[in-house]
């Protein structure tokens, strides 16, 4: 099994509270990992730290065997790997194209104002929006979306950069069982793709159903790993997350 994303001995202190704690993890490629543990157990700060949000205190994180020293956000493009937020991060005062288009063409959001839109990126956007059930909003500001069609369009976005491996940090929260059903099918499609996807979520009936490799987080360090069928029924699992 070839592994994309590897972490050796990482470590993240948020003054003396370590969120991350001498993990050594292996993301497979090509297959979705599910990312999950109790609230506080460092998930999304590792998420942060492998999107270069946060910056790790020790330890190494390597994509495809390269470690990656300093890691920046805006870097992500050249490791192709790009992530969702729990807090849904859009424009809220520009349309749903613009939205779009601000991803598809110049990165930095500020210069995208003033780069020309051509036909090729606006038929890019509108054919995603299309597949996502978001043609007829497209004129609409994304503020005035339902929260449902603001996390579809945030999915939207990171379908546009066609990154290699894709950080869902609790894409299905707050949903409507429709929604979530629309949102499994994007998933199992990126990976019929040959992407990787690395998915934190606390909806265990989605981690069986989705993933092909669960990692259980509790207190920064890993717990379990392996098949969901095996580390979701190991006793140290339902005792640290379920509760039992």
């Amino acid at each position: 099994m070839k592994n994309i994303i590897k972490t050796k001995q990482l470590v993240k202190h948020f003054g003396g509270v370590s969120a991350v704690d001498h993990l050594s993890i292996t993301i497979p490629k090509g297959q979705i990992t599910g990312l999950v543990g109790p609230n506080g157990s460092g998930k999304t700060t590792l998420i942060n730290l492998l999107s270069g949000f946060f910056s790790h205190d020790k330890g190494a994180i390597l994509f495809s065997d390269t470690e990656r020293r300093k890691i920046l956000p805006w870097e992500n493009k050249i490791y192709n790997i790009t992530r969702t937020f729990q807090q849904i991060r859009l424009f809220d005062q520009m349309t749903v194209l613009d939205n779009m288009l601000v991803v598809l063409t110049e990165r930095n959001p500020f210069w995208s104002l003033f780069e020309k839109h051509n036909k090729y990126h606006i038929k890019q956007a509108e054919d995603i929006l299309g597949h996502l059930g978001l043609y007829e909003k497209r004129f609409h500001n994304a503020g005035d979306l339902s929260y449902g069609q603001r996390k579809l369009l945030e999915i939207g976005r990171v379908l546009s950069m066609d990154a290699d491996t894709i950080l869902f940090d609790e894409p299905f929260a707050g949903l409507f069982p429709e929604m979530i059903k629309q949102i499994e099918g994007i998933i199992k499609e990126l990976k019929q793709k040959g992407k990787t996807i690395v998915l934190v979520e606390h909806n265990m009936a989605i981690i069986r159903s989705l993933c092909d490799y669960v990692i259980v987080m509790d207190a920064g360090k890993m717990l379990a790993e392996g098949s969901p069928e095996k580390v979701l029924s190991e006793k140290i699992v339902l005792e640290a997350y379920l509760g039992e």
